[in-house]
């Protein structure tokens, strides 16, 4: 595998590891970052732990992958990205990305969009990526469009937020390459 697929100057992307539990925990558990995700409750540490074990990290036998971003000059977990609802029929994922509060607006997740755009349309061949956005989200809509995503789909009332229902933009992003 070309070694600039998961990483570049700042920072890499790796598998999670068991000493990762106490950072996924926090972020998994962040009430800020319900709103964005699909969490209906806290995750536990054991599910947590079962997920870790569970995992084969590999994206077409788990039909996901989540991948830790790490920061190279200490090593600091800043954060995850994840493809989701993988159809390998279709070639086609779902992207998520979290930046843990204390490394936001600091081009992380730029960098980590960048490198799992490149391993997945130039390492797994995927035809496609695609991301549900809230339509308030500006600094979200913007990371994506940075990364080549285009929005092809408005969603109404697809996110329940505190009781209200928002909309949210479809972005997609093909590969380049197909």
């Amino acid at each position: 595998m070309k070694q600039s697929y998961l990483t570049n100057e700042r920072i890499y992307l790796r598998a999670v590891e068991p000493e990762d539990m106490d950072i996924m925990y926090e972020m998994e558990n962040d009430p800020s970052m319900w709103d964005i995700s699909n969490f209906t409750v806290p995750y536990s540490r054991y599910v947590l732990r079962q997920y870790i074990e569970g995992s084969q990290c590999d994206v077409f036998a788990d039909k996901q992958l989540r991948l830790m971003i790490v920061s190279k000059s200490d090593h600091d977990i800043l954060g995850t990205i994840d493809i989701t609802d993988f159809v390998p029929l279709h070639s086609r994922g779902e992207v998520g990305i979290a930046v843990h509060k204390n490394y936001r607006r600091q081009g992380y997740a730029t960098d980590a969009l960048k490198l799992l755009c490149e391993y997945a349309f130039g390492f797994l061949s995927l035809k496609q990526l695609y991301a549900h956005v809230a339509v308030d989200n500006e600094v979200c809509l913007k990371l994506f469009a940075s990364c080549g995503f285009t929005q092809c789909g408005l969603l109404k009332n697809w996110l329940q937020v505190e009781g209200c229902y928002k909309d949210a933009v479809l972005l997609q992003c093909l590969n380049p390459r197909k």
